[in-house]
């Protein structure tokens, strides 16, 4: 099944990323962009307990794509449709998070880092970590090279920027089939920005190997 899906700690990843993004007050609404093959049998009670949806309200919406940058591109733009039908949706100044749905030890502090680092700039930001190993190429499976790794740091999520901005920065690489974005930073460093890096945590690693599984059923655990 996709990762998102699998069972840490009792329950689906997914869903401990939900619940860190619900225990931020300041977010207002979270969307889940979903495949729209997605048939997952999603927890109505974790969603809905006893009739009445949690703060922030979590809507999911079958418009995901084959990428990433597609599938952003796509809840933004449903997003942005919405609110131009309702003052109160989301408008083009609004500040949009984007988080991987594999990051699910992201914390609450960290959220709130980003939102306090980036609330009043005028691009932007990510959380990142300084890269603290060295820094090796490779040609045929040896060291080709060492590459010096001051200012190199390690993209995470989530990332946030203006709902506009970000929709126009992906928006204007679709006909290349995103060639080159591999994250939000990266399409607003093309439109020309400089996305802000605000320091996250080690443990905001993104669940991609079986290894990964374990380290981060250890630390869910070790939270309650």
């Amino acid at each position: 099944m996709p990762k998102q899906y699998e069972l840490i700690a009792g329950q689906s990843m997914v869903m401990h990323t939900l619940n860190a993004l619900q225990s931020v007050s300041r977010l207002e609404k979270i969307l889940v962009v979903v495949s729209p093959t997605d048939s997952h049998d999603w927890p109505h009670q974790a969603l809905d307990p006893d009739g009445t949806q949690k703060a922030p309200g979590i809507d999911r919406i079958k418009c995901g794509g084959a990428t990433r940058a597609e599938s952003v591109l796509n809840g933004l733009t449903h997003l942005l449709a919405e609110g131009s039908k309702n003052s109160e949706g989301v408008q083009a100044d609004d500040w949009i998070l984007v988080h991987d749905a594999a990051r699910c030890l992201i914390s609450e502090l960290e959220i709130n880092r980003l939102i306090d680092a980036c609330l009043d700039d005028e691009i932007g930001g990510l959380l990142a970590l300084p890269l603290p190993d060295t820094l090796k190429a490779s040609s045929n499976g040896r060291v080709s090279e060492t590459l010096p790794r001051q200012d190199k740091w390690l993209a995470q999520t989530p990332q946030m920027f203006r709902a506009g901005q970000l929709h126009a920065a992906l928006s204007a690489k679709a006909a290349e089939n995103f060639d080159g974005i591999t994250d939000e930073a990266s399409a607003m460093e093309m439109a020309g920005f400089a996305p802000k890096l605000v320091v996250g945590s080690p443990h905001n690693f993104k669940v991609t190997y079986p290894p990964d599984f374990a380290l981060a059923e250890d630390l869910l655990r070790s939270r309650t």
